[in-house]
């Protein structure tokens, strides 16, 4: 009878080394597929330069082997989600930093890694139709009537939106910021220079609406609006986890002429097909980013 206790004790003992040996060549096989697999996701907001950088480099990595999932946020939610230890997300392509999206960068930048810069000459302030006779935000005051005593700009999480209250403070505007969309700010600016009427956007480049529309920037003698690059950044470990995609997103790298016809291939196209349109014909230099 002990004798039968004693192999049942060795029976058990060897089927729990097993079970433990199979649990941890599965973790180790969990953890290796992780690493290894080619999924990305993409933050980007709705931004015109963000949506075209984001789904170029969808067109990109999609012919390089990786699914790419896309994921349409504000600002702020893109920063605090990618910031987090278990981020559900990998890249923004379009993080305006230093200067505007500055209060961001104090929240959550030290969790945050810098890969690359999309653009590197952006700029924002406030802008009007060339025919607009003014030339500074400080000759605003005195037209203010011919403008409704409005500056139409876009979603209270942006950077602009932030900079142009501190303008209005700065300059003792009697104007009030009208909080839209990009895509309703671009169609009231169409409807206002089609009929030579007077209108002050918050504006930006790079933007498809310096292509379609004859347009300057106020000057700016405060500085209230700075230049910045459209930055790249992702969640820590991403590098790590994959070397190949971060080495792309740190060479990506657009001129303003190259992006406004990527802009005007979407526009005609949509984002989907007119990236990938602007990917083919463009390839040789896209694909360079990958070495």
């Amino acid at each position: 009878m002990m004798l039968k206790l004693k192999k049942l004790g060795i029976l058990f003992a060897s089927a729990a080394l097993i079970v433990a040996f199979t649990s941890c060549s599965n973790s180790v096989k969990k953890k290796e597929t992780k690493s290894t697999t080619k999924e990305i996701n993409i933050f980007y907001p709705n931004w015109a330069e963000g949506i075209s950088f984001t789904y170029l480099a969808k067109a990109a990595l999609e012919n390089h082997g990786y699914e790419v999932e896309l994921t349409n946020l504000e600002p702020g939610l893109i920063y605090g989600e990618l910031s987090k230890v278990n981020s559900k997300g990998d890249v923004f392509l379009d993080a305006w930093l230093p200067y505007t999206h500055k209060d961001y960068w104090d929240s959550y930048g030290d969790k945050l890694v810098k890969l690359g810069e999309a653009f590197s000459d952006g700029t924002t302030g406030l802008v009007v139709p060339s025919y607009v006779t003014i030339n500074s935000i400080e000759e605003l005051n005195a037209q203010k009537d011919k403008f409704g005593k409005e500056i139409i700009g876009i979603g209270s999480g942006a950077g602009i939106h932030a900079n142009t209250i501190k303008a209005i403070e700065s300059y003792h505007l009697d104007i009030e910021q009208v909080t839209s969309s990009g895509p309703a700010m671009i169609a009231s600016l169409d409807k206002a220079t089609k009929r030579e009427e007077w209108i002050v956007i918050t504006g930006w480049k790079p933007h498809y609406m310096w292509a379609n529309f004859d347009l300057k920037y106020l000057e700016d003698p405060k500085g209230i609006y700075p230049q910045d690059a459209c930055t790249i950044i992702s969640r820590k470990g991403f590098e790590e986890d994959q070397p190949e995609a971060a080495g792309f997103f740190k060479n990506f790298n657009l001129e303003e002429s190259q992006l406004y016809e990527l802009m005007a291939a979407i526009t005609a196209d949509g984002e989907q097909t007119g990236a990938k349109k602007w990917y083919e014909a463009n390839k040789e230099l896209v694909d360079s980013w990958f070495n």
